[in-house]
């Protein structure tokens, strides 16, 4: 036989009944965009930086980037990836994180580019000249080779 329950277990039971079928999500809101409450400006989410200081983290990474660390630039786009990829929020800090992704896609396909041609072109591609371009004949020049 089952014990009788308690006044208070009762309206625990009823509430909880109440809730689940009345508003299984509680959360009124499903677009996380709206409201900037669920979003946060860094990956670290609530342990990361709070709105006015990643504006100035941000700003700096985007400016360090063009003093030739462009590396600044990936990092920016990776630690304020969730700016980078809601793209209605947060509109303060969002254009440097799109500039550091233009920057960096720009200096990684110039990078690229650069290897490529010397790695595939070579010496068919520069002639003479490619004796004075490579690093590798420089400690030759310099007898710095204990080989020779």
């Amino acid at each position: 036989m089952e014990a009788p329950q308690s006044q208070s277990q009762m309206q625990v039971q009823v509430q909880l009944q109440g809730n689940s079928s009345s508003n299984p999500n509680p959360n009124p809101d499903p677009s996380p965009i709206r409201s900037t409450g669920g979003i946060w400006p860094t990956i670290d989410g609530p342990l990361g930086l709070s709105e006015e200081e990643s504006v100035s983290y941000a700003r700096r990474f985007y400016k360090f980037g063009f003093a030739l660390l462009p590396l600044l630039w990936a990092v920016n786009c990776f630690y304020f990836w969730p700016v980078l990829r809601h793209s209605r929020s947060f509109p303060r800090i969002r254009p440097y994180i799109v500039g550091s992704a233009v920057g960096f896609t720009v200096f990684s396909a110039l990078l690229c580019t650069w290897a490529l041609t010397f790695s595939l072109g070579g010496e068919r591609l520069f002639g003479p000249v490619w004796d004075q371009l490579v690093m590798y004949n420089l400690a030759d020049r310099l007898g710095l080779t204990a080989w020779n």
